[in-house]
């Protein structure tokens, strides 16, 4: 498992996937189940494991924080970058940062809060975060002026953030003042990774930002990872036609939760058994909508599986 400090080379080496946390009938993370997702992933190129919100981390207590560190240790492959995530609020931040003082991992992400916060109080609390766990944090932003332009920049000047996921909604992604903003603060989006799947991934590639995460890639790795590379080589056409694939599935996820739809989805498509959801969440029923998931996800592990077999193993950008 990645234990050195995160580099930029790391940020754009991997989609950073982001999975669903596979839980056995008590609401346990199961180390089977989860390793299954893993391996599948690593099978398409992809190193990078981002456990947050799509696994329900809003929601995990820290009396078990300690256990599923433990699990991602022993399900993470020899050069895999595991990634937990900790908050949304401060205290429950501040007491997981402790837990991962004492622990390997290079970093964690910081879920994002928004009420109640300010900018201004988001940013002292993310440097106090970085002092607790004794390492640079990755910030999470979904709602415009989260925090100041100017903040994110002295917080990466500070050495209290490594990254940024930026994941605020546009209906065109190029058009974002706020991102604009950030970008001309930082200098350059060499740290900053696309946060909202393969939709806007590829205008904001050719914005600067240097990768995206994924929810959809834990159906589809070898695809994903098929994107990245043809965006980091500047085809974005050849992209965006890849992009095509994973619409279906992420048009459900837009219309019926991002997170329960990916749960469901990476069980049908048969990845791995992911359970109960976890508290707070429920899983998705409704015949009509999980034969919807399941034939949009099938569909797209097919394609996927068959780009794998017609060419040479599709590697990630860093091969």
């Amino acid at each position: 498992m990645k234990t050195t400090s995160v580099t930029t080379a790391d940020l754009g080496a991997s989609v950073l996937s982001v999975p669903p946390l596979a839980r056995d009938a008590q609401g346990v993370p199961n180390k089977t189940e989860n390793r299954r997702q893993v391996d599948w992933l690593r099978s398409g190129g992809v190193t990078t494991y981002l456990y947050g919100g799509n696994a329900n981390l809003y929601n995990f207590g820290v009396m078990d924080f300690g256990r599923l560190l433990d699990m991602l240790e022993e399900i993470a492959p020899a050069d895999g970058w595991m990634i937990p995530s900790i908050g949304a609020d401060f205290g429950k931040a501040a007491d997981q940062a402790a837990i991962l003082r004492e622990r390997a991992f290079p970093t964690a992400m910081v879920l994002p809060l928004s009420f109640p916060a300010t900018p201004a109080g988001l940013a002292s609390g993310f440097a106090k975060l970085a002092d607790i766990m004794g390492r640079p944090l990755i910030a999470y932003i979904k709602n415009n002026g989260f925090m100041e332009a100017a903040d994110i920049a002295r917080l990466f000047r500070d050495g209290a953030i490594s990254a940024l996921k930026y994941a605020v909604i546009r209906p065109e992604p190029k058009d974002d003042p706020y991102l604009a903003a950030i970008l001309e603060a930082v200098g350059s989006g060499e740290r900053i990774v696309s946060g909202i799947g393969e939709r806007p991934a590829i205008d904001h590639m050719e914005m600067g930002l240097t990768a995206f995460t994924s929810g959809s890639v834990c159906v589809a790795p070898h695809l994903s990872t098929a994107i990245l590379k043809a965006g980091r080589e500047g085809r974005f056409a050849d992209a965006r036609a890849i992009r095509e694939s994973f619409l279906p599935l992420e048009d459900l996820r837009d219309a019926h939760s991002p997170i329960r739809v990916l749960h469901e989805a990476v069980r049908l498509a048969g990845i791995c058994d992911t359970g109960p959801i976890g508290d707070f969440l429920t899983n998705l029923d409704g015949a009509e909508r999980l034969e919807a998931i399941t034939k949009a996800a099938r569909e797209l592990k097919s394609k996927c599986q068959g780009a794998a077999a017609a060419a040479t193993p599709l590697r990630s950008a860093s091969a």
